[in-house]
């Protein structure tokens, strides 16, 4: 398993052009709900495919098929337990990453609705039988 104590790096280290495309490809990965979810299963306990795409709502070839992106990327990693296939984080990074950005969301926002990515709901902002 990861070491879950590992501090996060501070100082941004130098990147080639090549590492900039490379860390974009991985926040693209992530930027996908599906497979963000897939990530967020596997954070404690390595996942076989079936509960992944149970948990994920999708179907085993499409879950298949992201987890061998994410593996690619070395976002996941796959280990073999008899007939199953578990996946899990690859390292540390991922699940700083993840567990940031998602306590980044869940932070109270001091900004406007729209600074805090809220959408106003149209029920709210209109009087009842008012055209919007």
């Amino acid at each position: 398993m990861t070491d879950q104590n590992h501090v996060c790096s501070t100082d941004l280290p130098d990147l080639s052009k090549d590492h900039l495309t490379r860390v974009a490809s991985l926040f693209r990965l992530l930027g996908d709900e599906g497979r963000l979810r897939l990530v967020m299963a596997c954070l404690d306990t390595p996942q076989p495919v079936c509960c992944l795409s149970e948990l994920t709502g999708m179907s085993q070839p499409l879950t298949s098929h992201h987890l061998r992106g994410l593996r690619e990327a070395r976002i996941l990693k796959s280990n073999r337990r008899g007939k199953q296939v578990l996946y899990e984080l690859d390292d540390h990074h991922i699940r700083h990453v993840v567990l940031d950005l998602c306590s980044h969301v869940l932070e109270e926002c001091h900004g406007t609705d729209s600074e805090c990515g809220n959408q106003p709901k149209a029920d709210q902002d209109q009087p009842s039988g008012e055209p919007s």
